[in-house]
């Protein structure tokens, strides 16, 4: 992923001013990446470490959606609806 466009994802879904590293933004990050390697797994079928790869930011996306679940829920609510996550 390039630095401009997580930059942008960032400056979108951070909580206060100097935020870089907030649950939200992290799920953000994470669903760009995942989404840029589903799309490369499609054409590359047999790129068997890059979907171990996928898998892992997966499982680390879900961990962060629990935590935000359990914690607060209106930013759960509010971030699942902004990445269209959860249909």
């Amino acid at each position: 992923m390039e630095a401009i466009k997580k930059s942008k994802l960032v400056e979108e879904f951070r909580v206060h001013e100097r935020d870089t590293g907030s649950a939200d933004v992290q799920i953000a990050v994470l669903t760009e990446r995942i989404t840029e390697l589903t799309e490369h797994l499609k054409d590359h079928k047999k790129d068997h470490s890059s979907r171990r790869g996928l898998l892992k930011m997966v499982g680390q996306r879900r961990r962060l959606l629990d935590y935000l679940h359990d914690t607060d829920r209106t930013r759960y609510q509010s971030i699942t609806k902004k990445l269209n996550l959860r249909r």
